[in-house]
C-alpha cells in the first residue's frame, strides 16, 4: 500500500513520470532492445499475417476465422501500445513519459488485453455451440449475432479501461516519479500514490477477479460440453477432425491462463518482477495476475 499521511511528501502534482522497468548498462539496455524488437517484429508480422489470409481467401469466413482475425487485430494493437515506446527508452538517456501520455497508454492498454480476454470466452462459445448445436450454429451464429458479440466485448472493455484508468489517476501522486516498469500500468503506479490506495485497490482487484472468472467459467462450461460430446461420438475419425477445430483456440486459453496459474502459483513475492518479465510476452494475463497480487 502507498505510504499517507508523512508530511514530508512534496504536495507538488506530477506533470511526467520516468519509465525506469529497464535499468542496467549499455550492454543491459542493447540486450534489452534486441529482444523487444524481435518480439515486436514476430507480433506484428505474425497477426498481420493471419489477418491478411483471413481477408483475401474465399474460404474461411467462418465466425471462427472472424473471431480469430479480431483477436490477432487485438493483440497487434496491444503489442504497439507498450513495444514502441520501451524501444525508444533503451535508445534514449531520457525515459520520460508525459502524464497524459501515461493515462493513455494505461488506457488503450487495458482496453486491448480486456477485451482479449472476453473474446476467449466468445471464440470458447461459438465452438460450443457449432459442436453441440451444429444444426442451430448458422442462426445462432450469423453474421450480426457475431458482429454483436464482438461489440459487446469492446463495450465490456472500454468500460473496465475507464474504470481502472480513472480509479488509478484520481490518485494522487507527489512523490517519486519513476515508474518500475517498461510501460504504465496500475501495479507500479499505485506504488507511487501519497494517498491511501486501499479502495482502489480493492476496486481493481474486483474488476479483474470478474473478468478472469467470468471468462474462465465461460471457457471451462464450454470446453466440458464440447468433450462429453465428442466423446459421446462413436467415429474416431470425427472426433480427431472435432478436436482439431478447436486447436487454435485451445493453444490461445492455454497459453494466456497457464502463465495466469504460473504467476499465482510463485506467489506474492517479487511479484512486481514477474510482472515486468510476464508481461513481454503475454500481456493480457500478466496483466491480471499482477494486478490482483497487488490488492
Amino acid at each position: 500500500m502507498s505510504p499517507h499521511g508523512n508530511r514530508n511528501l512534496s504536495v507538488t502534482p506530477l506533470q511526467e513520470f520516468v519509465l525506469d522497468g529497464s535499468e542496467g548498462g549499455l550492454q543491459t539496455q542493447a540486450l534489452l532492445f534486441a529482444l523487444f524488437l524481435a518480439l515486436y517484429v514476430v507480433a506484428v508480422l505474425g497477426n498481420l499475417t493471419v489477418i491478411v489470409v483471413i481477408t483475401l481467401d474465399a474460404h474461411p469466413h467462418s465466425p471462427m476465422y472472424f473471431f480469430l482475425k479480431n483477436l490477432s487485430f487485438l493483440d497487434l494493437c496491444c503489442s504497439s501500445v507498450i513495444y514502441p515506446k520501451a524501444l525508444v527508452n533503451f535508445l534514449s538517456s531520457s525515459k520520460v513519459i508525459t502524464f497524459a501520455g501515461c493515462a493513455t497508454q494505461l488506457f488503450f492498454f487495458s482496453l486491448m488485453c480486456t477485451n482479449q480476454g472476453f473474446l476467449l470466452a466468445v471464440m470458447a462459445y461459438d465452438r460450443f455451440v457449432a459442436i453441440c448445436s451444429p444444426l442451430r450454429y448458422p442462426i445462432s451464429m450469423c453474421p450480426s449475432v457475431c458482429a454483436r458479440l464482438v461489440l459487446g466485448s469492446y463495450c465490456g472493455g472500454c468500460l473496465s479501461s475507464i474504470l481502472q484508468a480513472s480509479f488509478t489517476f484520481s490518485l494522487p501522486f507527489c512523490s517519486s516519479n519513476h515508474i518500475d516498469h517498461f510501460f504504465c500500468d496500475v501495479p507500479p503506479l499505485l506504488k507511487l500514490a501519497c494517498a491511501d490506495t486501499t479502495i482502489s485497490e480493492l476496486v481493481l482487484f474486483g474488476i479483474c477477479g470478474l473478468i478472469i472468472v467470468g471468462t474462465t467459467l465461460v471457457v471451462l462450461v464450454s470446453y466440458g460440453y464440447i468433450t462429453v460430446t465428442i466423446l459421446r461420438m462413436r467415429s474416431g475419425g470425427g472426433r480427431h477432425k472435432l478436436f482439431s477445430t478447436c486447436g487454435s483456440h485451445v493453444t490461445a486459453v492455454s497459453l494466456c491462463y497457464g502463465t495466469l496459474f504460473v504467476t499465482h502459483a510463485k506467489g506474492a513475492v517479487g511479484s512486481m518482477e514477474q510482472g515486468k518479465a510476464v508481461s513481454v510476452s503475454t500481456p493480457w494475463s500478466s496483466r491480471c495476475s499482477t494486478r490482483s497480487s497487488t490488492a
